[in-house]
Parts: C-alpha cells; structure tokens; sequence
C-alpha cells in the first residue's frame, strides 16, 4: 500500500491517551499487538545502514534506529545522539524525528503529536511520537513515516 505522507489518510478512533510530559513521553493506550509490534521491528531492521540495540536517549527497553554513516542534518536525530533518528517502544509507538513537509498533515490527521521537548530550542522541532500502529494498514502508514525520518538521517532520496 502506497502511503502519501503529506496527505495521509485520517487515523480511526481518538488519539491514544499521553502522558504529555517530557520525560516520560510516553503512549498509555491504543498500544501495538504483539505481531504487529514485530513486523515493524522487522521492516525497521531492514532499512540499509541500519543497526538497533538499545536506546541512546530513551528507555533501554526501546529498541533504538541508528544508522552506520548518519549524513542528515542536525534535526534528522535524536539529541544528544549523532546517529540516533528513532526508537520503537515496547508497546509500538516511535519517537523519530520527520521532515518538516509531513509533520502537520500528520498531526491533523491524528498520527502523530509533537514530542513536548521539541519545544526547547536546544531540540529539533522535527522530534514527534508516532501511535503505534493497531492493524496492517496503520502498519503502512507507521513504515512509510519510519522511511522518511530514515531518509532524512541517511540523507536518501
């Protein structure tokens, strides 16, 4: 299925419940069913250049997406990492960081919500909290989001 991020389709049902805050940004409902959680780890670990393992800047529990030659710019990553450009938390939302083209369509849609440190302006602004993703097409959607924050670190086009 072919996604167009910068008209993404609307996400069903209201926006999983947050906690808001910084630290943790954390999803409290809405989470990811198991194989739903593992096809998109497994679609994660198949983008070239990439290695996971745990996270520099969250949890250890959330499986870190770090690439061997990061050649983004500085709003492509997850600071203080310099390779750093998402993780997978353990109920199957992302932090990750997108290009600015796709942020608003996807919050209007209801996929995403700006992660509340990006307001500081040491932080990129580019930082957001993907939903995790509940059935197959919101798989799609989540995989073509994870491709173009990979895109934007690895510098592809």
């Amino acid at each position: 299925m072919d996604v167009d991020l910068a008209k993404p389709p609307r996400r069903s049902g209201p926006r999983p419940t947050t906690t808001g805050r910084e630290i943790p940004h954390d999803q409290l409902d809405g989470f990811a069913p198991p194989e739903i959680r593992a096809a998109l780890v497994e679609r994660a670990q198949a983008l070239p250049g990439v290695f996971t393992g745990p996270s520099q800047v969250s949890e250890p529990s959330s499986l870190a997406l770090r690439l061997h030659e990061p050649r983004g710019p500085w709003e492509a990553f997850l600071h203080p990492s310099r390779d750093e450009f998402g993780h997978i938390h353990r109920s199957g939302f992302l932090h990750l960081t997108l290009p600015h083209a796709v942020i608003a369509p996807l919050f209007e849609a209801g996929w995403i919500e700006p992660h509340p440190i990006s307001r500081r302006p040491q932080w990129p602004d580019t930082i957001v909290m993907l939903y995790a993703p509940r059935d197959e097409s919101e798989l799609a959607l989540t995989t073509a989001a994870m491709y173009a924050s990979w895109r934007q670190a690895a510098q592809q086009q």
